[in-house]
């Protein structure tokens, strides 16, 4: 009878077993004191979010006494007081900030993404001009460049008008820069070589094209253009008089410069936990585009 092949045996050196164990014991320590900090560096900015909330629930006379670790019993009145003041709207400001917020972010990311597409693929003189322009004005500090908007709609009476709000937000250079960026590494001209040999149109191949590929780009600027316009204060404090026409930021400057005999920091509390709840409500929805394509324009690749 043929005698069966045996594979050979490998003999680990007790040595080498040794430091096998101990790189595995050090790397489960290692593991173990990194989850731990992670998890204290989330508790740490999760915590102000908690004292938010736990001082919407105590009169204004308990929160100056000192610091509550637990939820009171005065969330409800609060709530009622502040939804309930006639002085000051606070739904309309609501509303105002919601709409305004989300018309300016789709315009401002739309034709930031519409302009990227230009300089990023056609070839005209003075396009290296254009691009350093761009880049000029978004290194100017927004309070510099919106005096003469401020100055202008002073002069002119447009006050109190929204489209003066929406209208320059088309013009944003750092949207601009990063969907150029992200059209630089992640869209080849090929493509809208082949588009344009199948018949379709420049605005064709914009919409139907480029968009659905940055898509996870278009995502995180709109998340990032939507805070922005939320917790605007310059120039909404400029240019809106009218206590219905007022945003959300403005509306919480005017408690806090209230009479010191009838300010109340309940309602203060619970006036900034409504205007964070709306922002944390679409972060949620785009945070997964925000973590996965948050670098993905940076690096030219």
């Amino acid at each position: 009878m043929e005698q069966t092949k045996q594979a050979p045996v490998f003999h680990v050196p007790s040595t080498q077993k040794k430091k096998y164990k101990s790189s595995s014991a050090s790397l489960t320590v290692s593991r173990i004191f990194i989850y731990i900090f992670l998890i204290f560096l989330t508790l740490l900015c999760l915590f102000p979010f908690y004292i938010l909330l736990v001082n919407c629930s105590y009169p204004s006379s308990q929160i100056q006494q000192g610091f509550h670790w637990w939820f009171g019993n005065y969330f409800a009145n609060n709530w009622n007081k502040l939804f309930n003041n006639s002085g000051t709207p606070v739904g309309k400001a609501l509303f105002n900030s919601l709409w305004l917020a989300l018309v300016n972010s789709i315009l401002t990311v739309y034709f930031s993404s519409l302009t990227a597409f230009a300089t990023h693929t056609y070839r005209f003189k003075g396009k290296k001009f254009v691009e350093n322009f761009i880049l000029l004005i978004m290194m100017t500090p927004t309070q510099v460049s919106s005096m003469g908007l401020v100055l202008y709609c002073i002069q002119h009476g447009l006050t109190n008008n929204y489209w003066i709000l929406i209208l320059p937000c088309i013009a944003a250079p750092a949207t601009y820069f990063y969907m150029k960026q992200y059209m630089d590494s992640i869209l080849p001209y090929e493509v809208i070589e082949a588009a344009r040999v199948d018949g379709t149109s420049e605005i064709g191949i914009f919409h139907k094209i480029v968009l659905p590929i940055i898509k996870p780009a278009l995502a995180v600027q709109f998340i990032f253009c939507y805070v922005g316009n939320w917790n605007n204060f310059f120039t909404p404090a400029m240019l809106l008089n009218e206590e219905n026409m007022k945003t959300i930021p403005l509306i919480i400057s005017s408690f806090k410069n209230s009479d010191p005999r009838t300010f109340d920091l309940g309602l203060v509390y619970m006036l900034i936990t409504v205007a964070v709840v709306p922002i944390l409500i679409v972060y949620l929805i785009f945070s997964r585009s925000i973590i996965k394509n948050l670098t993905s324009g940076a690096v030219k690749g």
